[in-house]
C-alpha cells in the first residue's frame, strides 16, 4: 500500500506495515477457519499475495520515474505552503481525499485506468488479502496526475503523498471479511460496510462508494449506496471469468483493451476504446 515515493524512512515504514499486514491477514484467516466461516479461498489469497509482491517490486523500480513529474511541477509551484498548524493539515487531508475520490471515480470510468484497477476488483472473496491485490505500475499510467494540482498549489510533495499513503493504509482495514457496523461514524467515514458495497458486482450498487477515508464526497455527489437489503453482495468483476493465475489476473484487462483498440478502425475509434468507459 505504498505511496509514490520509496527510500529512507518511507521504505522502512512500508516494510514494517507489510509485515503487520501479513500478520493481520493470517489472523483473520485463522480466526474464520476456527469458527468455520467461509471467508477465504486459499488459492485466490495466494494469488493476491503474489500480485502484491509484484506491485511492490515494480513500485520500487519505477519510483524515480514517477518522481520526475512531481519534481518538475514542484519547481513551478504557485506558493510555498508551510505545513504548520492543525488547519493546514486538515486542509491537506480534505484536498487529498477529494483528489483520491476523483482518481478512484476515474479508475472506474476510464478504461485505461480501469485496466490496472480491475486487478483489485477481481477478487471473489472480500477479506484482508484482497486489500493487497493491486495492479502493477498504476502511477506510471497517469494516476499521479490527480495529485499534481496540490503540488502545483504549493503543498510539499512529501506531505501530499505521505497523506495519500496514510489513507491507503487506512483502506487496508476496509477489506475485512466480516465488516462491523460503526454506528454514527458510518455517516462520515468510509467504513468496511461501505467498501464492501464498492467491491460488489450486484447491478443495483455497482460503481458506488469511491471515497478513501471519508464517504462525504460520495454523499455530496450522489455516488453513495447502502448494501441492498434483499440480496447478498457478490464480488468479482461482473461477466469476467475467475482466474487463480497471477499473471492472467494482472494482464487480462490490458490484453483485452489493447486487442479491442487494435481491432477498432480509425484513430478516434482507438482512443475511444482506450479512454472511454470500460465495456
Amino acid at each position: 500500500m505504498a505511496g509514490f515515493f520509496t527510500g529512507g524512512a518511507l521504505a522502512t515504514q512500508t516494510g514494517s506495515f507489510a509485515l503487520i499486514a501479513l500478520a493481520l491477514m493470517a489472523a483473520e484467516f485463522l480466526f474464520h477457519k476456527v469458527n468455520h466461516v467461509e471467508s477465504h479461498d486459499a488459492a485466490e489469497s495466494a494469488a493476491s499475495l503474489v500480485i502484491a509482491a509484484g506491485n511492490k517490486i515494480i513500485g520500487a523500480l519505477t519510483a524515480s520515474l514517477v518522481a520526475v513529474p512531481v519534481f518538475l511541477v514542484s519547481q513551478h509551484r504557485l506558493f510555498d505552503i508551510p505545513m504548520q498548524g492543525v488547519a493546514v493539515w486538515v486542509a491537506l487531508f480534505l484536498a487529498v481525499e477529494f483528489c483520491y475520490f476523483l482518481h478512484h471515480l476515474a479508475m472506474h470510468k476510464v478504461r485505461w485506468l480501469w485496466a490496472t484497477h480491475a486487478v483489485h476488483h477481481s477478487a471473489t472473496r472480500l477479506n484482508l488479502s484482497a486489500a493487497v491485490r493491486l495492479g502493477w505500475g498504476g502511477p506510471l499510467t497517469g494516476g499521479i496526475v490527480f495529485y499534481l494540482p496540490l503540488v502545483a498549489l504549493g503543498f510539499p510533495p512529501l506531505a501530499v503523498f505521505g497523506m495519500l499513503g496514510a489513507g491507503l493504509v487506512y483502506q487496508f482495514f476496509l477489506h475485512l471479511a466480516r465488516p462491523p457496523h460503526l454506528g454514527p461514524l458510518e455517516w462520515v467515514l468510509n467504513t468496511p460496510r461501505h467498501h464492501a458495497v464498492h467491491h460488489a458486482s450486484n447491478p443495483s450498487v455497482i460503481d458506488r462508494n469511491f471515497g478513501g477515508v471519508l464517504i462525504v464526497f460520495d454523499r455530496l455527489f450522489g455516488t453513495f449506496a447502502e448494501a441492498p437489503q434483499d440480496e447478498p453482495l457478490s464480488f468479482g468483476i461482473a461477466g469476467a471469468a475467475t482466474s487463480r493465475n497471477p499473471l492472467a489476473i494482472v494482464f487480462r484487462e490490458w490484453i483485452a483493451m489493447l486487442r479491442d483498440a487494435g481491432r477498432t478502425p480509425g484513430l478516434y475509434g482507438k482512443l475511444r476504446v482506450l479512454f472511454g468507459p470500460p465495456g
